[in-house]
């Protein structure tokens, strides 16, 4: 499959609808994804990054039947991820010598990826390729999210090939903004970034910043992953600035594991309480154990505060609930509240150890947590209701 976006520009990438996983079980990708590549055909002809290696025998033998591989006179490799360049030691065997330009950092990744000392052109922000009619000007976006990432602007189509920035793990073979389901595009989109870029934002930021001060005319962003932005494009560039900006919604998560349902109904006692003293604002609840991890971080990134809860289990927390507070204290979020609870049977260090991790993520602790003896009794399910009500009232 391969698909016309102007004149020039053709789509020559790969949709993945079974993906369900993505770096090495760390993300979940429930809505498949996609490995964008596109052809550029002006007076040169240029290939803008490949797909995954599992389909990179597929991707050259489409791009043949697409063009003669040696008419392609340059490749540009804005990442040097194997998701976004794994079929290049193929393609290169076919077309030696192809000028494969990069960031200094792509270059050095990309010979530390695959061991080849391909025909490397290095590129900064500001340095611009003449390919005909038109001029590419490439854009380096260090750390969003690898230290070798860029962008390349078409000029004439008004084409920003964004690599991983305003992406989605997004699988559809209506592959335009304006096509799809906008409910799950933004929920997707939000997840990704929440997902992979918030530990970044101030990066992101600076960048969309330094981009939008050149006052280049936009007619569409043709992402690494998932849809392309062509209706309102600047929609999703405006999200990001709203993400990036320590960004929350009237939102409590309450994240919890469980064992014998003691934390669960402390939990839920918890969550009355916050509502008894705010009828507007959303409580959400997640069982650690049950619940896609990325989901509950996207929804701790819209979220004002948390509340996290385990018992005590051999003097620590349930792993599933740990696993979240080490994602948390990685990602890095700003200006959210928390505070930690739990049930326990004899020695009860459940609550101190995750308030210490909350801390340690930066976490604004609003009040000290609280635990309970074995099964909550109705005179404890009052006190977590009272608890409830104080971390409302305290925010």
């Amino acid at each position: 499959m391969s698909f016309k976006i102007t004149d020039k520009v053709t789509w020559v990438g790969k949709i993945d609808w079974e993906l369900r996983s993505f770096h090495g079980e760390e993300l979940s990708t429930n809505k498949g994804s996609s490995y964008n590549s596109y052809l550029v055909r002006d007076e040169k002809t240029v290939l803008i990054d490949t797909v995954w290696a599992p389909f990179a025998e597929e991707f050259v033998e489409k791009l043949k039947k697409e063009i003669d591989l040696n008419e392609i006179d340059y490749i540009i490799a804005q990442h040097a991820e194997v998701d976004h360049s794994g079929a290049l030691p193929l393609l290169l065997k076919e077309i030696p010598g192809t000028p494969v330009y990069c960031t200094n950092n792509g270059k050095k990744i990309l010979k530390g990826q695959f061991h080849e000392d391909w025909n490397f052109v290095e590129v900064k922000t500001g340095d611009t390729l003449n390919i005909g009619e038109s001029t590419l000007t490439f854009v380096e976006a260090r750390m969003l999210h690898w230290p070798d990432n860029m962008m390349t602007y078409m000029s004439g189509e008004n084409i920003l090939f964004s690599n991983d920035a305003f992406g989605q793990h997004y699988a559809s073979e209506k592959m335009y903004n304006d096509l799809v389901d906008q409910c799950e595009l933004y929920q997707e989109a939000m997840k990704y970034y929440a997902n992979i870029l918030t530990p970044f934002s101030q990066l992101v930021t600076n960048k969309i910043k330094e981009v939008l001060s050149f006052n280049l005319p936009l007619n569409m962003i043709a992402t690494a992953h998932g849809i392309i932005w062509r209706d309102n494009p600047a929609q999703i560039v405006e999200k990001y600035l709203e993400w990036a900006d320590a960004y929350q919604e009237n939102q409590i998560t309450i994240v919890y594991d469980t064992m014998w349902n003691g934390t669960r109904k402390m939990a839920e006692a918890i969550a009355e309480g916050i509502r008894l003293v705010d009828g507007e604002v959303v409580v959400k609840l997640y069982n650690a154990s049950h619940t896609d991890k990325n989901d509950v971080i996207t929804e701790l990134f819209k979220s004002k505060a948390m509340l996290f809860g385990s018992p005590t289990v051999n003097k620590g927390i349930i792993n599933a609930t740990g696993g979240l507070l080490e994602m948390i204290s990685g990602i890095g979020f700003k200006n959210k509240k928390g505070a930690s609870f739990g049930s326990y049977g004899w020695s009860g260090e459940s609550t101190a150890i995750i308030q210490k991790k909350l801390e340690g993520s930066k976490i604004e602790i609003v009040q000290d947590g609280i635990k309970e003896l074995w099964n909550p009794d109705k005179e404890a399910i009052e006190r977590c209701i009272q608890f409830g009500k104080s971390f409302a009232e305290k925010l």
